[in-house]
């Protein structure tokens, strides 16, 4: 799959993530890539950037670039991945509660020349919720395969009071950080730098 049929264009970078959201950020910032699923199996608990290494090595770019990204959540130095099922979800949210967490994402970037490893992290603040809150929100599903069990360009939205930092980390994709790799690496290949 390509984002805006860029396909056919050289320049298109490689994106080793099936995610819905990473696709859209791309695709709105007017990147071009292929989606090329990785061969990776993610160790629950791990870290962010050897598994945004793994899926990047995972795949075949050829002569482009290629992308891997993976976020945690972190709060009072514990790690929180995706909910297996509702009464985890339920409890990752009452967690995060009326705290500050980070969501911390590793970021690959390679060739088959070279490689860049970094890490981005933004500072999220939740508002303290309520039983009702926590309900209504687990009710929703929206939690399902997400780290720290929110989306907060949905209805995730209603629990977050401020953030600070690249709100597209907390979304999936570390843009600034990106931004800044492929301007310095390519520069105006991808309308950057």
């Amino acid at each position: 799959m390509a984002g805006r049929g860029d396909l056919d264009r050289p320049e298109a970078l490689v994106l080793a993530s099936t995610s819905p959201q990473r696709r859209a950020i791309l695709e709105q910032l007017r990147i071009p890539f292929e989606v090329v699923a990785p061969v990776y199996d993610e160790e629950p608990g791990g870290d962010p950037v050897d598994h945004a290494a793994g899926k990047a090595r995972s795949v075949d770019g050829g002569d482009r670039p290629v992308l891997g990204v993976d976020t945690v959540v972190v709060c009072a130095g514990r790690r929180i991945g995706k909910p297996l099922d509702a009464a985890e979800a339920a409890e990752m949210l009452e967690t995060l509660s009326g705290r500050t967490h980070e969501v911390v994402s590793g970021l690959c970037l390679r060739t088959t020349t070279w490689e860049e490893l970094h890490v981005a992290t933004t500072d999220v603040t939740f508002r303290a919720l309520t039983a009702r809150d926590v309900k209504r929100y687990v009710i929703s599903g929206e939690w399902e395969g997400r780290a720290g069990a929110y989306a907060i360009q949905g209805l995730g939205a209603g629990l977050v009071e401020r953030i600070d930092g690249d709100y597209l980390n907390v979304v999936g994709l570390p843009a600034a950080l990106l931004v800044s790799l492929l301007a310095a690496r390519f520069p105006g290949a991808y309308g950057v730098g």
